[in-house]
């Protein structure tokens, strides 16, 4: 059916239920002249006269009764689902999908929503936990949770956690065994280990920068893992120094089960961000997601 097809069958079922012209073509906010030419080019369509025209009122036909009859719970129940979704403006309810890395999930983005379910009981909230960068719109989620700067320029990006720093770190035992380095030049003399990137498959070069001016270098080890966990277990076991984001590796320094290292040649970078399309029409749900998500200092 085209779209100005229904709106023919609209300003039908708008006549044969106000039973006059006049009256149809103020609720419909047209001219009444405008609403007979719709009418009529509508019977002409379906080959069938669907009312009958008096000086002094209009009534459905046979043929427009039975089309009333068709027509009309199929609007009533279009009409109550816009009003579902007019309450929804204002009662905040229904699904909202976020896309997510683990550690973004666990510290950040579930607490939050933990909150808002217990505040919201028509809130639902479902998280996907993976390292993949996810196309949004194909996939259908409301949002994702990456590093600032890996955010597309067309998206809208809202800073839900600190900035963080690339840490080297290693075990007590490591370090017994092991001098620890100065710089980053010699790490080539140590053992470490890789951890392998879930986009391209590529190892990660650790990144280094001192004055402004950067530094990758590539490590090797006995270890390679594309699983930040395995990592962080296989450092505290002292089969390798680490490279990680300092938020997973500030605990374990705290609790000496690590030790940190080249922390001068380590500058911050933008943290976690949620992003969401810039052409995304919020709804309260996510609006209040956003805003219990969005990082305060």
């Amino acid at each position: 059916m085209k779209r100005d097809e229904l709106g023919d069958l609209v300003a039908f079922l708008t006549v044969a239920e106000e039973r006059s012209f006049t009256r149809a073509a103020a609720k419909l906010g047209t001219s009444q002249s405008s609403l007979s030419h719709t009418v009529r080019r509508l019977e002409e369509r379906l080959g069938l006269r669907l009312l009958t025209r008096t000086t002094r009122n209009v009534a459905p036909t046979e043929a427009g009764d039975q089309l009333v009859l068709t027509l009309r719970p199929a609007f009533d129940d279009i009409r109550s689902r816009l009003d579902v979704l007019g309450t929804m403006r204002h009662k905040p309810s229904g699904t909202v999908r976020i896309s997510a890395i683990r550690h973004a999930a666990e510290t950040i983005v579930m607490p939050a929503a933990k909150s808002l379910m217990r505040d919201y009981p028509d809130v639902n909230i479902e998280i996907s936990v993976e390292n993949r960068l996810i196309d949004l719109v194909a996939e259908r989620y409301d949002a994702g949770v990456r590093l600032g700067e890996h955010v597309e320029k067309d998206m809208v990006a809202v800073k839900i956690g600190p900035e963080l720093r690339m840490i080297v770190a290693g075990s007590p035992d490591y370090f017994g065994r092991h001098p620890p380095p100065h710089t980053p030049h010699e790490l080539t003399q140590h053992t470490c280990i890789n951890l392998r990137l879930p986009t391209l498959g590529g190892l990660y070069a650790w990144e280094f920068e001192r004055d402004g001016r950067p530094l990758n270098v590539r490590v090797n080890g006995q270890f390679i893992c594309n699983d930040v966990g395995m990592i962080l277990d296989a450092a505290v076991d002292g089969l390798g120094l680490a490279c990680l984001p300092d938020d997973y590796l500030k605990p374990l320094i705290r609790q000496g089960k690590l030790i940190a290292v080249l922390e001068d040649w380590s500058p911050p970078f933008a943290g976690y961000h949620l992003y969401y399309p810039s052409r995304h029409l919020a709804s309260p749900a996510f609006t209040l997601l956003v805003d219990s998500l969005r990082y305060r200092t």
